[in-house]
């Protein structure tokens, strides 16, 4: 019968350390903690357990400690890392909406001057002869 049904909190030497809740096993870390080896040895033998088994306990519970705070560091660090990437995504999106933003502007310029100078006139070559580069404009007809 457990150790709760007969109202105890803690079971006793029949159970044995398989019969013990982790719950039981905290109260039991919590009450050797500040009791030296012949009160721990005392307790052990009353209970029917080991003193090696106890200091499993106290490890178990220390990690759970442990791990409580590791989570939280990892949590705070993915924090931290979405944080960055926000701001990457952020940066990323202002500039191409720069970008957009000037592609519209000389798409406008564009149809404004088609309007202005007629169809055609932002798609025109350059004159060859304002550049001088036609070798026609050099030669003369009389030639």
């Amino acid at each position: 019968m457990a150790a709760r049904a007969k109202g105890r909190f803690l079971p006793d030497a029949e159970a044995g350390p398989e019969g013990w809740t982790s719950r039981a096993e905290h109260v039991a870390v919590v009450e050797t903690a500040s009791m030296n080896e012949t009160d721990l040895g005392e307790y052990c033998r009353h209970r029917g357990i080991f003193p090696e088994q106890l200091r499993v306990w106290r490890e178990a519970c220390e990690r759970a400690n442990d791990w409580e705070r590791a989570a939280a560091h990892r949590i705070t660090r993915e924090t931290k890392d979405d944080k960055k990437r926000i701001q990457q995504l952020d940066r990323e999106l202002a500039r191409k909406e720069k970008a957009l933003a000037e592609a519209a502007a000389l798409m406008i310029l564009r149809k404004k001057a088609e309007a202005i100078w007629g169809f055609g006139v932002s798609r025109r070559q350059p004159d060859r002869a304002v550049l001088g580069t036609d070798r026609s404009a050099g030669r003369g007809e009389d030639e």
